[in-house]
């Protein structure tokens, strides 16, 4: 599928964009993809693949009430354990290794602030289902950062946060801090790659609230060099993941991976069966023209915007889809779940 770039835009250094799909909700499987979690304030029904993106990331952080949630999962995970008699995690709970709670923190119970407030233990069980659960670290409490601003919501302040963090981390590694005398720590060292950043509980709860968070996923990434600066950003809830793809770019969309990009062909089956065959490509911000392949319903040079046509309940028929689109969209895929429903 080759179009020309919708230089109305800004253009961008590709025109070509790869999204690895696999590996946002199967990360164990990728030990170098760099990720943040954000965590809202909205129930956690999925505990396993919660599980999976916790022990994997980088960076964890709380929006706010999001950290209620951690602390209901802790206390879930503490109680099972009892009822199956197994031994605890440890004296410090499951899931204390919380980086940052960030928001106005009207929301932020007692409980959770005390909870996260205490030092960290030096060993701290994080996940049941990976090999290294257990990790050592240093002593350490989570920052609590109040951030009273009334323009700006709880996830904004929680990206923010995550982006500036990445930032500082990758001016450090440039300036070569810490580096010998020698000629050759002179060198500039490899640059780092951006941090992605996948929210979880994306789109539940109130109406409001969904369309705000679908609202700052243009908010984010409206620059056409976002993706490569500031890396991608991931709305995901136990019914499916959605991100934007921006205008003027073919995005090529890998929806299950081949045994060459795991770790192992075991893994490329489980993640080969993450997502269902429901996909969705929305004009929320103004109306576009895309072109499809990969789908069952596939488009060529087709206008859609809201009020008119509009490609929702489209199937997947292949391992990668591609859409070409002239302005922003919202792509939107199911998860598979356990009852079967989507399969």
């Amino acid at each position: 599928m080759t179009h020309p770039a919708n230089t109305e835009q800004g253009g961008s250094s590709s025109s070509l964009v790869e999204w690895h799909l696999p590996r946002v909700v199967r990360p164990s499987a990728y030990s170098t993809y760099d990720y943040a979690l954000v965590i809202l304030n909205q129930p956690v029904g999925n505990e396993p693949l919660f599980d999976e993106l916790w022990s994997g990331a980088s960076e964890r952080v709380a929006a706010d009430g999001g950290a209620n949630r951690v602390l209901q999962l802790s206390k879930r995970k503490e109680k099972q354990q009892q009822q199956q008699q197994t031994p605890s995690s440890s004296s410090g709970g499951w899931y204390r290794d919380l980086d940052t709670i960030i928001g106005d923190l009207d929301s932020l119970t007692d409980e959770a602030r005390s909870f996260f407030s205490s030092p960290l233990p030096a060993t701290v069980q994080t996940s049941t289902d990976r090999n290294d659960d257990t990790q050592h670290r240093p002593s350490r409490t989570c920052d609590i950062i109040h951030d009273p601003d009334q323009y700006s919501t709880d996830f904004t302040k929680a990206v923010r946060h995550v982006r500036a963090k990445a930032q500082s981390s990758r001016s450090t590694s440039h300036n070569g801090v810490g580096g010998d005398s020698d000629s050759s720590s002179k060198l500039p060292p490899p640059s780092l790659p951006p941090r992605d950043i996948i929210c979880l509980g994306g789109l539940g709860g109130r109406v409001d609230q969904g369309l705000s968070q679908l609202h700052h996923l243009y908010l984010f990434q409206q620059d056409a060099g976002s993706y490569e600066r500031e890396g991608r950003i991931f709305l995901l809830s136990e019914e499916g993941l959605t991100f934007l793809l921006q205008g003027g770019k073919t995005h090529r969309i890998h929806v299950r991976a081949s045994s060459s990009s795991s770790s192992s062909s075991s893994e490329a089956d489980k993640k080969a069966s993450a997502f269902a065959k429901h996909v969705g490509i929305l004009p929320i911000r103004e109306p576009s023209v895309i072109s499809t392949r990969g789908l069952e319903w596939d488009v060529q040079d087709w206008k859609t915007e809201f009020g008119g046509q509009v490609s929702t309940s489209n199937h997947v028929v292949a391992d990668v889809v591609e859409v070409w689109t002239t302005r922003d969209v919202l792509f939107t895929i199911a998860l598979k779940r356990d009852d079967g429903y989507d399969d």
